[in-house]
C-alpha cells in the first residue's frame, strides 16, 4: 500500500523537519526500495495507490498487479487490500507498506514460511507499529477498531491475537522512516 508520491502529502511528519521536496525525495526512495524488494519475491503482487493508478512508474505494470485504495481509515483500507488477493483464491496474503528501507525479500518470504505453522505472522517497528502482516485467512477482526499510526498498534495487534487464540510469530524489528531522526538512523540518511 502507497500514497502516490507529491509534495506535501507523503511523510508530513519528515517534511515537518525537512521540507516538502526532500521528504518526497525520500518517498520516492523508499518507494524504489519497496518495488525492488516486492520484485525479488516469488509472491504474486499487489500495489494499492491512495488516490489512482501510476502506469509504468517504481511498480512495473508486468510486475504488480495495480488497484486503488478504497476510502476509509488505514484499518478499512488494509481490509480492502488483503480482501482482492484472498478472493482470488489466494492461501496466503502479506501486506506492507512503504516506509521500511531496511525490509527485504528475505523478511517477506520468512513471513510467508511462517504462515505454514501459524495464523498470522507479524513485522514489528521500533515505534511500536508493524511494517509487516500476513494472514492465511481473511480476517476482517484485525482490521477493527485499532489505534492505528499509534505507538499503540503492535501491542494492541499482539494483544487481539492473543485474545482470539490465534497461532503468530514476529519477524525482526525493522524501523520505518516517519521523522528526521529515524531518516538519520537509516540507510538514507545521505538523501539529505
Amino acid at each position: 500500500m502507497v500514497k502516490n508520491p507529491v509534495a506535501g502529502k507523503v511523510k508530513t511528519r519528515l517534511a515537518a523537519s525537512v521540507g516538502d521536496e526532500k521528504a518526497l525525495t525520500v518517498y520516492k526512495a523508499l518507494l524504489a526500495h519497496t518495488a525492488s524488494v516486492a520484485a525479488a519475491t516469488n509472491a504474486v503482487r499487489y500495489i494499492f495507490y491512495s488516490d489512482l493508478i501510476e502506469r509504468n512508474d517504481t511498480f512495473s505494470d508486468t510486475d504488480f498487479r495495480k488497484y486503488v485504495q478504497c476510502d476509509g481509515d488505514l484499518g478499512v483500507r488494509m481490509d480492502y487490500a488483503v480482501s482482492i488477493p484472498f478472493k482470488n483464491e489466494f492461501k496466503k496474503v502479506v501486506i506492507i507498506g512503504a516506509d521500511c528501507p531496511s525490509l527485504s525479500a528475505a523478511h517477506i518470504q520468512q513471513a510467508f514460511d511462517a504462515l505454514d505453522s501459524h495464523d498470522f505472522v507479524i513485522g514489528p517497528a521500533t515505534d511500536g507499529g508493524y511494517y509487516l502482516l500476513g494472514m492465511k485467512k481473511w480476517n476482517r477482526w484485525v482490521f477493527a477498531s485499532m489505534p492505528w499510526s499509534s505507538p499503540e498498534l503492535l501491542a494492541a495487534t499482539q494483544a487481539l491475537f492473543e485474545s482470539k487464540g490465534v497461532a503468530w510469530k514476529a519477524l525482526p524489528e525493522l524501523t520505518d522512516i516517519d521523522t528526521l531522526e529515524d531518516l538519520q538512523h537509516s540507510n538514507l540518511s545521505a538523501i539529505i
